[in-house]
């Protein structure tokens, strides 16, 4: 299995299919396996890659909390895209892997060809919406730590991949999932990428965020999944495809990669 080393972490990527490059990186607690039924129905026509983030499924977990941020996720990125030969790419994610999404943009807008918003947010402009959604991670941070993997959520995208250890999920919940500022918000309207927000009609806690996120984003387009919730691509695969098929096709013809 392909691997690159980077800044203390050993980090799991694939690469499938030929074509125009898509980099699709998962939730918070969940694995690049969430992804096997996009792989499946684009690899013909694209080349799509997957990736586990660092604590987190096949990748490794380093002990050092301070390894784990929004910035060290970013630069991630774009050594996988690089160990791929994709100098510019389609970039989507899921959750907390859509945020991540959106934070490389602001610091990579040359390397992305679109971005795709599965169920996700821009995290908060007002403080104390913030302070609310921290203690929720740091919740979620003292859950593995007290116990062990058995802390991993029963959402279908969780339950699908699995860990090696709880360690590198504790130290991603305080520092991937919790966020500082609201520089990702705020960098909306400065997004010129064409845009799909996605988001299943029962994923209440997204609902808005995806309203505001097309509102925001000057080339965005708002799909709503019916009788969908947060894990959108699994509750209705085939209307999930074709969405970003739709979307996929939409956009202007790829440079070399």
């Amino acid at each position: 299995m392909p691997y690159i080393e980077r800044d203390g972490a050993r980090i799991f990527y694939q690469a499938e299919g030929q074509g125009p490059a898509v980099l699709l990186s998962h939730g918070f607690s969940a694995t690049s396996v969430m992804w096997k039924g996009q792989i499946a129905s684009f690899r013909d026509r694209y080349r799509i890659i997957t990736w586990d983030m660092r604590g987190h499924g096949e990748s490794s977990s380093p002990e050092d909390p301070a390894l784990y941020s929004t910035e060290a996720t970013i630069a991630d990125m774009a050594a996988v895209l690089d160990a791929c030969g994709a100098r510019k790419a389609v970039i989507g994610g899921h959750s907390l892997g859509g945020y991540m999404s959106l934070a490389f943009y602001l610091s990579h807008p040359d390397r992305v060809r679109a971005l795709m918003l599965f169920n996700t947010g821009p995290g908060y402009k007002n403080d104390e919406a913030r302070i609310a959604w921290n203690r929720m991670a740091e919740k979620q941070a003292g859950a593995f730590a007290r116990k062990g993997l058995a802390a991993v959520g029963h959402s279908e995208e969780m339950q699908l991949g699995t860990h090696v250890t709880a360690l590198g999920l504790e130290h991603a919940a305080r520092g991937m999932l919790a966020q500082s500022d609201a520089r990702v918000m705020d960098g909306l309207t400065t997004i010129h990428a064409p845009s799909l927000v996605l988001v299943g009609e029962k994923d209440r806690g997204y609902l808005a965020a995806a309203d505001h996120m097309a509102a925001k984003i000057p080339k965005s387009r708002k799909v709503i999944l019916a009788d969908a919730g947060h894990a959108a691509n699994l509750h209705q695969p085939i209307a999930f495809n074709a969405a970003v098929e739709e979307f996929l096709k939409g956009l202007p013809a790829a440079p070399d990669q």
